[in-house]
């Protein structure tokens, strides 16, 4: 291992410690304390789940550094320099097929709800949602359209389906749709998608670039909900939904070995089908010497050892305990807020693709938006998002009561703040939605909706919770472009105060008729 690789490898660690090591402290106090009585075995299991968890995250980090990220730029430089636009597009409605497929949340999604949608077709149709999407943000891309005017026409085209749904009676499958949005983009997706429209902006160039190269994300969330919404029409049956079991005892012994090969199976196949698509592109465009190859090939062991590690920690001990909590909480409803809203604080700081995002955010805007801005406003809009959602349960509001009032507020600021944050803040949304959420807050928010309104309602009122942490950054990350003009308008005032308050003796008066003379 070389001295970078090692250097690289300590940084993350580092990362990933400060990450994981607040999110799980609170949990683990909560859970010893009286309210919820967790047992000391499944205690000593949950930390060595999120020791393991923090060793994932390095690993993936790492990873998407050395690997996701080179191969998406080099993917969309390459075809972009090419000149072949015909090889652009269909490579990139390919790569979002095959990424969503080889997407394991939407798998474990699919598995969910295959008593009304066959979950094969469902991860079909969604892949190809996603894969037209992405073709269309690369024209996007391409023909330097405005991302405010797209996001309006599919968000209002989006709630207009949704009106429609719910006029013939399909309401329950409204969370599940806008749900998908934030599943369907995962730690393989993101790092790979966001550095491809990096590549291809930078590649083409011209007035705007940096905020071309954003809003791919956005776009790409917004196929699974209309394709889920879409098929929602043909379904038929009840839709119905297994509650997960809280026991972490079937992960011990031989449990855990079947667990960990399916995960390595899963994750397996999603870098295959990439790496695939990556070696025919090499062979035919990029041509990319031996060195860069190499590099490559390290960072996809590294991401595959890392998702192996963090998908197992998560369904070992996070999804247990995130329905445990949630049942032993809604008894007490000042406390059962109180703790959403500060673990979704701290719980987006854990997701993998948040890190990748920051740090190619900060390195677009050349330091305009620093990671910490970005950390900050992504933590407090997922930590009202989650605590909005605990109360949605508790006081059974429907779900687009939220979404509505919550996606106006967003396109409408997007109207008064710079084009930049306005493609940040959409991508933002699909990222901070990653394994973490649904892997420890929807079980959560299960539990709740169990213990409140019963299991029956938990499709309608539980699912959706990813949907309201997809949203929140969209408000509060413009919020961070509105300060900024804020800012720029009050200097400006302040200066032109200044000149106007100068005094007169600061002022050279020419006397022309004594200079004729």
């Amino acid at each position: 291992m070389s001295e970078e690789i090692c250097e690289a490898l300590r940084e993350k660690f580092w990362e990933a410690l400060s990450a994981v090591l607040p999110v799980s402290v609170m949990i683990l106090i909560i859970a010893l304390t009286p309210l919820v009585g967790i047992a000391v075995r499944k205690a000593a299991v949950f930390i060595l789940s999120a020791v393991f968890l923090i060793i994932g995250i390095t690993l993936f980090n790492l990873g998407a550094d050395l690997a996701m990220t080179p191969m998406g730029q080099y993917m969309g430089e390459g075809l972009t320099k090419s000149g072949k636009i015909s090889m652009l597009l269909f490579s990139a409605f390919s790569m979002g097929v095959l990424i969503t497929i080889a997407e394991p949340d939407l798998a474990v999604l699919a598995d969910q709800v295959n008593a009304v949608i066959n979950g094969g077709f469902l991860i079909l149709t969604v892949g190809v949602g996603v894969g037209l999407m992405l073709l269309f943000s690369v024209l996007k891309i391409v023909l330097h359209r405005d991302l405010n005017t797209i996001l309006i026409f599919f968000y209002f085209f989006m709630f207009a389906i949704a009106a429609l749904l719910l006029e013939q009676g399909g309401g329950s499958f409204l969370p599940l749709s806008f749900d998908s949005g934030g599943v369907t983009t995962g730690p393989i997706t993101v790092p790979f998608i966001m550095a491809l429209g990096v590549g291809i902006a930078m590649s083409i160039g011209g007035r705007g670039a940096n905020e071309n190269s954003f809003g791919l994300i956005a776009l790409c969330s917004a196929g699974p909900i209309l394709a889920v919404m879409l098929l929602s029409f043909a379904a038929t049956g009840n839709l119905t939904y297994e509650m997960p079991d809280e026991s972490m005892e079937q992960y011990l012994g031989s449990g855990l070995l079947i667990l960990l090969g399916e995960r390595m199976l899963e994750v397996a196949r999603s870098l295959l089908l990439l790496c695939l698509l990556f070696a025919v592109l090499q062979k035919l465009v990029l041509k990319l010497p031996r060195r860069k190859l190499k590099q490559i090939t390290i960072g996809i062991i590294y991401a595959f050892l890392g998702l192996v590690i963090f998908l197992t920690s998560v369904t070992v001990g996070f999804m247990p305990f995130g329905y445990r909590l949630g049942r032993a909480l809604a008894g007490s409803h000042m406390i059962l807020l109180v703790f959403s809203f500060v673990i979704g604080l701290v719980v987006v700081l854990a997701e993998p693709a948040v890190h990748v995002l920051t740090i190619q955010v900060e390195d677009i805007t050349n330091g305009e938006v620093t990671r910490l801005q970005m950390m900050i406003a992504l933590s407090l809009g997922v930590g009202v998002s989650i605590g909005l959602s605990i109360l949605r349960i508790i006081l059974a509001i429907p779900l687009l009561w939220f979404l509505i009032v919550g996606y106006l507020i967003s396109l409408g600021l997007s109207f008064f703040v710079p084009k930049i944050y306005t493609a940040i803040a959409f991508d933002s949304g699909g990222v901070a939605s990653g394994p973490l959420t649904t892997g420890f807050i929807l079980p959560f928010a299960t539990g709740v909706c169990a213990e409140i309104l019963g299991k029956d309602a938990v499709l309608s009122y539980a699912f959706g919770i990813v949907a309201m942490v997809a949203m929140a950054p969209l408000i509060t990350i413009q919020a961070l472009g509105f300060r900024s003009i804020l800012t720029i308008q009050a200097r400006k005032r302040a200066a032109t105060k200044r000149i106007l308050s100068a005094e007169d003796d600061q002022i050279i008066y020419f006397d022309w008729e004594d200079k004729a003379s």
